[in-house]
């Protein structure tokens, strides 16, 4: 028996890289998914691999960070599956610099795909998570719902170069320990899961002056080959994680074996403290 059978999961970030892996796991536990990504072809390309393989999914397509897309996000949910049971928050991007030399725009940028995207997403979930918790107990039901929130080991120990998306990701454990407060009257599980070193395009070595276009912005790809072989040798299992251990990571915590886990945060990296 499938783990999430009927479950209804939306997943923000999920056409590539950590996102895709949680979405395709998510689904072979069972789980319906409202799959999202800034562009239309990965978001199709998720959706049609989990329908391939059996489940159920569709796309919900956009930036996070525009206005009217929590409540959108959430509706597809509501409207295509008939409930709402997990909230992974995953999308992001990093846009790195040295304070003195950080705009405004690089600042905010961060704070506003990294923090206030997830804070409208679980906030255009409130109303639905409450009035369903009170059905549920007044039938004598327990049901856990889930919210697994992504955060990074910059968000827990700083970076250099990273004042913008560590501020950002220290942020999103606060806001998970805050609504596993909140929420947990209405049976809602709330954590965080801050990564280490895993290998995705943000992550891949980089390619002479090779940028990647995201939102209209032109943001440098990819690490520093030399500090990518550096980061990894400070990893104790000795190198960088895979999409699908990330994925594993914030999968195990939908699981009805996590139902009194609530307001933590675990670390995925390889062993890796800073």
């Amino acid at each position: 028996m499938a783990k999430l059978a009927g479950k209804v999961a939306i997943v923000s970030g999920s056409g590539r890289g950590i996102g895709r892996a949680v979405a395709l796991k998510l689904a072979a536990e069972g789980a319906h998914v409202v799959v999202n990504d800034v562009d239309t072809a990965p978001a199709a390309e998720t959706v049609s691999d989990i329908v391939a393989a059996g489940g159920q999914a569709v796309a919900c397509v956009g930036s996070v960070t525009t206005a009217d897309f929590a409540e959108r996000f959430v509706q597809t949910a509501l409207s295509q599956f008939g409930g709402l049971d997990i909230i992974i928050n995953n999308a992001g991007y990093t846009w790195d610099n040295v304070v003195q030399k950080m705009s405004d725009e690089q600042w905010q940028a961060m704070l506003d795909v990294h923090l206030t995207a997830p804070f409208r997403i679980l906030r255009a979930a409130a109303d639905f998570f409450r009035a369903t918790a009170k059905s549920e107990s007044d039938s004598g039901q327990e049901i856990f719902r889930k919210v697994v929130n992504v955060s990074s080991i910059a968000g827990v120990g700083g970076n250099a170069g990273q004042a913008n998306y560590a501020a950002a990701k220290a942020g999103i454990v606060g806001l998970t320990r805050t609504l596993a407060k909140e929420w947990g009257r209405y049976r809602v599980n709330v954590n965080c899961v801050a990564f280490g070193l895993i290998n995705t395009r943000l992550t891949s070595a980089a390619a002479g002056d090779a940028v990647l276009d995201i939102e209209g912005r032109q943001i440098k790809a990819g690490v520093n080959p030399d500090l990518l072989k550096q980061m990894a040798a400070m990893i104790p299992l000795g190198r960088g994680g895979t999409p699908e251990e990330a994925a594993g990571a914030i999968v195990m915590l939908c699981y009805p074996e996590a139902n009194y886990v609530s307001g933590e945060l675990l670390v995925c990296g390889g062993g890796f403290r800073i």
